[in-house]
C-alpha cells in the first residue's frame, strides 16, 4: 500500500532520474517529506507519520529515520525500492544507446 503509494509519485519523476535532476534517493526524501508535512487524511499518510521521523536543521539539512523497528523496516524497503527503480529506468533508457553516444 505505502510502496505503491510512493511507486505513483516516483514514476512522474522518470525525467528527473534521466537528466540527472535527481537521485532515487532525494525523490524518496521529498516524498517524505511532503507526507510527514501535511495532514495525515489515509492510511497511508498515517502509518508515515506513525512509523518515520523528520528532523530537519535552520540551513535545509534533514534526517529521516524510523520510529520503531517496523519503522526502520518500511524506510529500508522504500530505499530498496527507490534504487531498484532507478536501475531500471537508466536500463531502460540505455537499451537503444550506441557507444558512440558516449564519445566526446
Amino acid at each position: 500500500m505505502i510502496l505503491k503509494e510512493f511507486s505513483k509519485y516516483i514514476q512522474t519523476k522518470n525525467e528527473d532520474i534521466i537528466h540527472k535532476n535527481s537521485t532515487a534517493a532525494k525523490i524518496l526524501c521529498d516524498w517524505i517529506k511532503i507526507v510527514i508535512n501535511k495532514n495525515p487524511k489515509g492510511h497511508v499518510d498515517k502509518i508515515v507519520h506513525k512509523e518515520i521521523m523528520l528532523a530537519q536543521n535552520k540551513p535545509g539539512d534533514f534526517l529521516i529515520v524510523g520510529k520503531s523497528e517496523s519503522g526502520r523496516v518500511l524506510l529500508n524497503a522504500l530505499y530498496n525500492y527507490a534504487q531498484s527503480y532507478e536501475h531500471y529506468i537508466l536500463s531502460k533508457w540505455l537499451i537503444d544507446k550506441k557507444p558512440k553516444d558516449f564519445t566526446p
